[in-house]
């Protein structure tokens, strides 16, 4: 555990940061406990570990964890042996393996605005428009994918 100031600095931020996310709309304690795992120094953290750091409860944490794992924000892991689930951002490039999670949804989202739009028909103004939501969904997929071909080539450089 780092210096108590250390600690109250690291504090400071993450309540900064959390509170940016959570007017964004994330979840209050998901936001504090993703923003605790990215600023803080270790590469996992039990559900204990982060109710102890910061100052809550293990049943917030409970929550906090189940929705940054099911948006891929946290990657849940256990070691062999251990009973214990621990949790991490991605190690190497964090920021590429979340946006490319998000690009597997843009496809879900394509696929299913695609689907309603035949469903409907083009000759229907409502289908017309799921149509034109296909098209943007679809492009904006595409420019993701080419933005992190971008970011990978950027970070290489950093």
């Amino acid at each position: 555990m780092p210096r108590r100031d250390d600690h109250e600095r690291l504090l400071r931020a993450v309540e900064q940061l959390a509170g940016v996310l959570a007017e964004a709309g994330m979840p209050r304690m998901a936001a504090r406990v993703f923003s605790y795992a990215l600023a803080e120094d270790s590469d996992h953290y039990t559900a204990a570990e982060l109710a102890e750091a910061l100052r809550v409860s293990p049943a917030a944490i409970s929550g906090a964890v189940r929705y940054l794992v099911g948006n891929r924000l946290l990657f849940k892991e256990r070691e062999p042996g251990s009973r214990t689930d621990q949790y991490r951002v991605h190690d190497d490039d964090v920021w590429s393996a979340i946006t490319l999670a998000r690009v597997e949804m843009l496809q879900t989202w394509e696929d299913a605005v695609d689907e309603a739009a035949h469903l409907i028909g083009t000759e229907h103004r409502g289908g017309r428009r799921l149509l034109e939501t296909k098209e943007f969904v679809q492009f904006s997929r595409q420019e993701t994918l080419a933005m992190i071909d971008r970011w990978k080539q950027r970070r290489v450089a950093l």
